[in-house]
């Protein structure tokens, strides 16, 4: 799908834009594509001009949402097609999404971009082929992108979520000339496309699941087996599990997570808020 280049908002973003057409303001100055980039907006008295196109003074724009142009009115950056999927944005720029209102990225502490390199500097992807199981808003595969990865497979399941990712100035396109080619984003289910994918023909792995009671298939014996086959020795893995209350939960994922894959054939061991192996 083509990518969204027409202007995001925010609340605090329209505020202030309102804020300066009522002072008698010419022009505004700020971002409206998620803090990547600072531009200038003609303020008129009925409409404001970006980029040549005309749009009207927002208005009753929500808190924790990001509203895009839909041709009409602005309109929030959500779906709703068996769960509520929305981007939402970050202090940092960079945004997070929620499905029935869970955070999918950790964003109190750090950019869920800056959160994404550190996991990916784990795999040491400069010059390697990249398996990125579960693309989410992709900013595993802009990380490898960054980091000079030679070629990145990206899998995603959930259509809205593609969807999400036209729409995210953040996610990397895969047609765009930046990629450089690099990126294969497919729409598939990766529990079963990886028994298409050859043996010993990656080099990195990232694996970054929903949560196990959503996705227990991505959790399992067979789904780590898989993973160990397609990987070439010595190639690494980072899986994300998070830190899921044992209290609560009963369960410590990330030891049983460690346990099946060294049980697949990688040497585990607990990293950051997940599992760091290395194919035996």
């Amino acid at each position: 799908m083509p990518h969204y280049s027409g202007p995001l908002l925010t609340r605090p973003d329209a505020e202030t834009l309102l804020a300066a057409h009522a002072a008698g303001a010419g022009t505004w100055t700020g971002s409206l594509d998620l803090g990547r980039t600072n531009g200038e907006a003609r303020l008129e008295a009925e409409a404001w001009i970006w980029r040549d196109q005309r749009y009207p003074y927002p208005s009753k724009l929500k808190d924790r949402t990001i509203y895009h142009w839909d041709g009409d009115d602005f309109a929030p950056v959500s779906r709703f097609s068996g769960s509520l999927i929305k981007l939402v944005p970050t202090e940092w720029g960079a945004p997070t999404f929620e499905i029935d209102g869970i955070k999918m990225l950790p964003t109190s502490k750090a950019s869920p971009i800056d959160d994404a390199r550190r996991k990916v500097d784990l795999v040491e992807p400069r010059g390697k082929v990249v398996l990125d199981t579960c693309g989410g808003l992709g900013y595993f595969a802009a990380c490898c992108l960054e980091a000079g990865a030679a070629r990145i497979h990206s899998f995603e399941k959930n259509e809205d979520v593609l969807w999400l990712r036209t729409l995210n100035p953040w996610s990397p396109d895969p047609d765009a000339a930046a990629s450089g080619g690099r990126l294969q984003l497919t729409h598939a289910d990766v529990s079963q496309a990886i028994a298409r994918i050859a043996d010993a023909s990656v080099d990195a792995l990232l694996h970054d699941p929903p949560r196990f009671g959503i996705a227990g298939e991505l959790y399992s014996q067979t789904f780590y087996d898989h993973l160990a086959r397609v990987l070439r020795r010595g190639g690494r893995l980072f899986h994300y599990t998070g830190s899921p209350n044992k209290l609560t939960s009963g369960r410590d994922v990330p030891r049983e997570v460690a346990k099946r894959l060294d049980k697949a054939g990688f040497k585990a061991e607990l990293a950051l808020d997940g599992v760091l192996g290395t194919r035996r």
